[in-house]
């Protein structure tokens, strides 16, 4: 591993930043306890799961798929229209 190997490589690349998307919404799906943050997304997750993995490639030095297909993710903007206070938060980080 060189030092300039960005993150997105070190973790593990496009199957493991999959991986863990799938199992983030996995969770979510199955999981009581993040119910809120659930009740924020559609029924079907299968657009989420695509973004998010967009979103997270970029962010973490893979390919720039997000801002090539959305442009610059302005998450604030984005999110404004959800109602994200501290339970949301916290059943979103966990």
């Amino acid at each position: 591993m060189s030092s300039v190997d960005s993150l997105y490589t070190r973790l593990g690349g496009e199957p493991a930043l999959r991986q863990f998307v799938e199992s983030l919404y996995d969770f979510m799906d199955e999981s009581p306890v993040v119910e809120h943050v659930r009740g924020m997304h559609p029924a079907d997750l299968s657009n989420a799961r695509d973004r998010l993995f967009m979103f997270f490639g970029g962010m973490l030095g893979g390919l720039p798929f997000y801002m090539e297909a959305f442009g610059h993710p302005r998450l604030r903007r984005r999110h404004l229209k959800f109602g994200i206070g501290n339970q949301a938060r916290d059943e979103w980080l966990l």
